[in-house]
């Protein structure tokens, strides 16, 4: 009698995805074939010793994502169905959600399409199908952000182009020169930039306040986003570490160049997360915690442990670990003025805090808030409520390694902005602090390529084609306002309206439609 065959357990099935599914290669060498294994230096002598934090056989992931995909769309099919946009705390969140949708969601599809190419780089098998699913989990964090976002765009203005709107609007540059950074690397500092900097350090001051302040608000259809995609991240994030203790286990020399990367991808992922410390102390009405809290908490006690477990190959703490923890107290209300003096070029609303907010974040920053920022937000409101908002009409000099407007302040000094420069062939190239400094000048050749927006702007490189600047009563702001697919006074300017004496479109919707889903109107 034929005896059944034995069901292979899981590390079975995952031995034969992986490690049976390899070969090296005859007919041509197999330096040929992953070209970019020694493009950086890194020397790989076992890859078996590869141990993937993944280990899932493609069935078991389909069965485990599927799961995940039938409660969220339930969620999320309940949301839209019960009008769960009018449930949120006011209108000024949805401003949040805004700034996610165009800086946040396109990094997950370009973070889909990176780990689909390294994936092909890498001789190790393990590596290579731990990136394929990495790859998918992008594709599918992307997917279904857009779709929990896509409900606000049937209501809401500033959602209508955020594609278009993240290849040109001026901040969008930021995340984006992020991610063309990264994907313009090599194989192993992608994994670096990505596995540490954007899924270690950016992943839970990002994800972890972002969804709690959306829990906070009421909004139950991007917090059910979120925790979807948490488990998701947690398996990213030990992949990113992975990647780096494997290449610091394989050969002494690698540990500079890893030091190295890891010096620049914290600075990069810390410049980006400036959009994230406003949001959380200026754009959520109701507040999880401020920025400073969560920078204790998800940085210096989480990134600490980290560190303290590197240290014994030889890693030490990034090199703008010190000047980053010192930033906490000033970083949110620095870029929150920014956005406040360019509210018209920016596709959703801001807004000076309120008496009780100012309070709040006096209480949150006491060492910092009243002494610096109080005054500027108090003669805001006041000019605002004689008629004369603010909006700042001047282009800034821009950073030309994170292309953030120069409003960075020297490490000591908040009320002195921090300004370097750097020569190379004879032009010089500005920069935003030492951390920015340093990236440029280990790598001029490549930073100087940068597409800044401000420089752009200035050659005529952002209007429409058939514009002609030279005709009578040209708008220069205007007619990029019209490149950026905005449309301009329901997408920009102040949310309470002040300057043309009444709230913005979305402030009136949303009162008007949550008075009639309240009461007999």
């Amino acid at each position: 009698m034929d005896m059944p065959a034995k069901k292979l357990g899981l590390k079975e099935r995952y031995g034969l995805l992986t490690r049976d599914l390899h070969w090296d290669t005859t007919y041509q060498p197999m330096d040929k074939v992953f070209p970019y294994a020694s493009y950086e230096g890194i020397k790989i002598h076992d890859w078996s010793k590869w141990e993937d934090p993944f280990r899932l056989t493609m069935d078991a992931y389909w069965k485990y994502q599927a799961e995940k995909e039938r409660k969220l769309y339930a969620i999320m099919d309940a949301f839209a169905q019960n009008n769960g946009h009018l449930g949120v705390t006011d209108a000024r969140y949805i401003n949040t959600l805004k700034l996610f949708l165009t800086g946040v969601s396109p990094l997950e599809y370009m973070a889909h399409r990176g780990f689909a190419h390294v994936g092909r780089a890498f001789p190790g098998a393990g590596a290579r199908v731990a990136c394929q699913m990495q790859s998918l989990d992008e594709i599918r964090h992307f997917q279904t952000q857009i779709h929990s976002m896509s409900v606000y765009n049937k209501h809401y203005n500033g959602f209508h182009d955020w594609q278009h709107m993240h290849d040109r609007v001026w901040y969008l540059s930021v995340p984006k020169s992020f991610f063309d950074d990264a994907f313009t690397a090599g194989p192993f500092e992608f994994m670096i930039a990505i596995g540490f900097a954007f899924e270690y350090v950016l992943t839970n001051l990002l994800f972890v306040p972002f969804i709690s302040g959306a829990a906070y608000n009421g909004d139950m259809g991007a917090m059910a986003f979120g925790f979807s995609a948490q488990s998701d991240e947690s398996r990213h994030m030990t992949l990113g570490l992975e990647m780096i203790k494997f290449i610091l286990e394989q050969d002494p020399d690698n540990v500079p160049i890893v030091q190295r990367w890891i010096d620049k991808w914290f600075w990069r992922g810390y410049r980006v997360l400036t959009l994230v410390a406003m949001m959380m102390d200026y754009m959520l009405p109701k507040r999880v915690m401020s920025w400073k809290e969560a920078w204790e908490i998800y940085a210096e006690e989480n990134g600490g442990a980290l560190f303290a477990d590197l240290a014994r190959y030889g890693i030490k703490p990034p090199k703008g670990w010190a000047q980053a923890c010192a930033d906490k107290d000033y970083l949110s209300h620095q870029a929150w003025n920014v956005f406040y003096n360019y509210g018209a070029a920016a596709p959703f609303h801001t807004w000076t805090p309120s008496a009780q907010d100012m309070d709040w974040l006096a209480a949150k920053y006491p060492d910092s808030f009243d002494k610096h920022y109080r005054p500027l937000w108090e003669n805001y409101t006041e000019m605002a409520e004689k008629g004369n908002r603010f909006y700042s009409k001047t282009l800034p000099m821009l950073c030309q390694v994170c292309q953030i407007p120069m409003f960075f302040t020297e490490p000591g000094d908040p009320t002195k902005i921090c300004y370097r420069e750097s020569e190379y062939k004879g032009d010089k190239y500005h920069t935003c602090s030492d951390g920015c400094k340093d990236i440029f000048d280990y790598e001029p050749e490549k930073y100087v390529q940068s597409w800044l927006p401000v420089h752009q702007i200035y050659q005529g490189n952002c209007f429409e084609r058939g514009t002609d600047p030279t005709a009578e009563g040209f708008d220069p702001l205007i007619a990029v306002l019209q490149w950026y697919h905005m449309n301009i006074g329901r997408d920009n300017f102040d949310f309470n309206g002040i300057e043309y004496g009444k709230g913005s479109e979305d402030k009136n919707n949303f009162e008007k439609w949550r008075a009639m889903s309240t009461g007999n109107m």
